[in-house]
């Protein structure tokens, strides 16, 4: 892999998506496809209790762990909902702390997104 000199200096969000089990894996695809993520991780397992409708819901769902830049997560929520089941999906962007990590990894994230494919 080569990395472009300043290509780590743009900003990065993680973004947490829980997501049915049978859904998330097309639901991470989706976002790959579309160059709005560079890497997603699928947690399975994950059991969420919340308040729905006036009332407490619990659901066997998996985690995806997304890594963009934060210029993309508005393009990214919308593509999440469009391809999500839920009403109202859980779609959490957390800033990234520039400076602190694998500053290689950070510019391979920047390099991965919202580019055309090779080839």
């Amino acid at each position: 892999m080569v990395i472009a000199e300043g290509a780590g200096e743009a900003a990065l969000s993680v973004v947490l998506v829980s997501a049915p089990p049978d859904r998330a894996e097309s639901i991470a695809r989706a976002i790959l496809e579309a160059r709005l993520a560079a890497c997603v991780n699928v947690v399975p397992g994950v059991v969420s209790l919340y308040w729905w409708q006036g009332a407490i819901a619990r659901d066997e769902e998996s985690m995806l762990v997304v890594k963009t830049r934060t210029d993309l997560v508005p393009a990214l929520t919308a593509a999440i909902r469009a391809a999500h089941p839920y009403e109202v999906p859980e779609v959490l962007a957390l800033p990234v702390t520039a400076g602190i990590g694998n500053p290689a990894y950070h510019a391979w994230v920047v390099e991965s997104v919202a580019v055309p494919p090779e080839g």
